[in-house]
Order: structure tokens, then C-alpha cells, then sequence
């Protein structure tokens, strides 16, 4: 009885909680640092090649310019793309938001509707956005 009761404190442990608004801060600081170390091509490299340090599934780290073109992003066919009259499902301009953010204050949130990558559906997002030099970092939470 004991050994089941322990295996079942295991699994439940195992599972991890949803990430917050403080993991999304967390890894734009992360992502900061390591740019300031290591340089754009090498921060770039490791969020386009999904690199586990900034790519936790629907927890991910991002790149824009300040013209608003994506420099690096897990996925890839947003690379290299200005998106910023794209909106949201629900006609949210959000990346001309990100764009004013980074540009302003350097750094604050956005809220808007982006597709999950672990359930494929459009969901509620709130993405924090960090400039760093002529970049903003952006990682964002999926609001359940």
C-alpha cells in the first residue's frame, strides 16, 4: 500500500503546471542575457533550431526587429516575415502593439489570440515583450 501511495505522489509531481506570467518573464530575462553573451546569430539559432533552453512547448522565445520583421521563432515560416498588419482572430493588430511596447517603455504585455502549438487551436495569449538593443524578445503564456 505504501509503494502504490508513493508512486502515485511520483506521477502526480511529474506532471508540471501550466506556465505563468512569471516563467514568460523569466525566459525573456534568460533570453536577454544569453544574447548579451553570446550575440544575435547565436540567440537566433537557438530559438529557430528549438533549442529546450527557450522552446518549452506553448512556453517559447521569440525574436522581432524594431520594423517589426520576425528574426527568430520556433515556427519557421514566420521568419523573416513583417506580420504587423496581420491580426488576431479577433482583429487585433498585437505585433504593431509589441512593436509600440519595445519601442517605448521596452518592455511590458500584450494580450491577443495565437494558435497553441501543443493543442493546434487558437487560444488567449499574453506575451511579454523585452527590447534588447535593436530586438525585442517576446515569450508568452496561453491563458486556459
Amino acid at each position: 500500500m505504501r509503494a502504490m501511495i508513493g508512486m502515485a505522489v511520483m506521477v502526480c509531481c511529474a506532471v508540471q503546471a501550466a506556465p505563468n506570467e512569471k516563467d514568460a518573464v523569466a525566459l525573456a530575462e534568460k533570453g536577454a542575457q544569453f544574447l548579451r553573451a553570446h550575440g544575435r546569430a547565436e540567440m537566433v539559432a537557438r530559438i529557430n533550431g528549438k533549442d529546450p533552453e527557450f522552446n518549452q512547448g506553448a512556453l517559447y522565445l521569440a525574436m522581432r526587429d524594431m520594423s517589426g520583421i520576425t528574426v527568430a521563432h520556433p515556427t519557421t515560416a514566420l521568419i523573416g516575415k513583417n506580420l504587423l498588419d496581420v491580426p488576431d482572430a479577433d482583429g487585433k493588430l498585437f505585433r504593431q502593439e509589441m512593436v509600440a511596447l519595445a519601442r517605448g517603455p521596452g518592455h511590458g504585455w500584450v494580450d491577443y489570440k495565437f494558435r497553441n502549438p501543443e493543442t493546434g487551436k487558437v487560444e488567449a495569449k499574453r506575451t511579454y515583450v523585452l527590447r534588447v538593443g535593436d530586438v525585442a524578445l517576446e515569450a508568452g503564456i496561453y491563458k486556459h
